[in-house]
């Protein structure tokens, strides 16, 4: 059902929300963003054995000063049409969760063109491995993740819930080591690609298929939650009702959101502390997870 957006309207934030997938943007909302209520390990190396480019294969590893009892780690990776992005540019997510009581990984994953699919699931896969394995070294409680993303982070994270094969790379299995998959305004039924980018990405045309989310939905399934906003001209909604629609065909637990009014990047830009009246995205991010099962060892 579409979510009305808050009504409250700050100057500040008006001025910020445009500028958020700029540079300048972005450092303004780094500089907004609470520094307190966490601690943080930066570029902690996960790719294990060793990538050529390993130097890009690190995460931070951010823990609460609260943390609440039997909450999942989530690993989050970003968007940035997998050709763009870095860790350090979303601390204003990991702040967002930290101050709810999760632990949070942020990794960096290798991007195109210097890799090409399915390169960048075999990086999420890696990075989601570390933290099952090692982030307890670091004081974050052990136990399942859960996984997250926005748009192209999204899509990877989707596809280590639903497309067994890469966590089953590194000896785990979705329906054992992840207690859910959050995925905001993801790509997950997008063929026929359009841009020549995408189609060097995504190899031969009779390959695109298994690169869907949408064709990996078989039961048993994590427990998914899935939001879009009703304004996404640049991932349309219908790639989360198609995936939505697909899961509860296949007997899994699905919580779909629909922010009417709100745009693809308005939709990540909402977790950020000084941007929250954009959307209740962080409330109910956090619901959803509050109301898992609680996550032992």
């Amino acid at each position: 059902m579409p979510r009305r957006p808050l009504k409250r309207r700050f100057f500040a934030p008006l001025l910020l929300a445009p500028l958020l997938g700029a540079c300048s943007g972005t450092q303004l909302v780094d500089a907004l963003t609470p520094r307190s209520g966490y601690t943080v390990a930066t570029d902690l190396p996960f790719a294990d054995p060793p990538y050529p480019d390993a130097p890009r294969l690190r995460l931070d590893l951010y823990r609460p000063d609260r943390p609440a009892p039997g909450a999942p780690t989530v690993v989050f990776f970003y968007g940035g049409n997998w050709e763009s992005g870095d860790k350090g540019m979303y601390r204003f997510v990991a702040q967002a969760l930290t101050s709810r009581g999760y632990s949070v990984a942020i990794p960096d994953y290798r991007l195109y063109p210097r890799v090409r699919y399915p390169e960048f699931l075999r990086d999420a896969a890696a990075a989601v491995a570390w933290v099952r394995r090692h982030a307890a070294e670091h004081g974050v409680q052990p136990g399942p993740v859960a996984v997250m993303g926005h748009s192209a982070g999204a899509y990877n994270a989707l596809m280590l819930a639903l497309d067994r094969r890469w966590l089953a790379e590194r000896g785990l299995d979705p329906a054992r080591d992840l207690v859910a998959a959050v995925g905001l305004a993801g790509p997950y039924d997008f063929l026929p690609l359009q841009s020549d980018m995408l189609k060097d990405l995504f190899g031969p045309v009779e390959q695109r298929p298994d690169t869907q989310p949408v064709e990996h939905v078989t039961a048993p399934l994590p427990p998914l939650f899935l939001a879009t906003g009703t304004a996404d001209d640049t991932v349309l909604p219908r790639n989360s009702r198609n995936l939505a629609a697909r899961a509860r065909d296949a007997g899994g637990a699905v919580r779909m959101v629909e922010y009417e009014g709100m745009g693809h990047v308005r939709i990540v830009a909402a977790l950020a502390a000084p941007l929250r009246w954009l959307g209740p995205v962080l409330d109910d991010v956090d619901m959803f997870l509050r109301s898992l099962p609680k996550t032992g060892s």
